[in-house]
């Protein structure tokens, strides 16, 4: 798994954040997300895709290893 953050889509919601503080952080300047891991450890993905489905603005991609997949609840 990698993900991927759309900072220029991201207005700072923070969904990300609360369901995902392992791999998400807010930026303390502009408030946008930025991730702490790209390619989270197996004990943190089920919450980053979590955090992917529930971003109001789908700023945040998750790309298995056969490709982008949109998220999913």
């Amino acid at each position: 798994m990698e993900l991927s953050v759309d900072r220029e889509r991201c207005y700072g919601a923070g969904m990300c954040v609360l369901t995902a503080p392992e791999v998400f952080e807010q930026d303390a300047e502009d408030g946008r997300t930025r991730l702490l891991s790209p390619r989270p450890p197996h004990e943190h993905r089920a919450a980053a895709r979590e955090a992917a489905w529930l971003c109001p603005v789908a700023a945040i991609t998750v790309t298995e290893q056969d490709g982008p997949k949109p998220p999913t609840p």
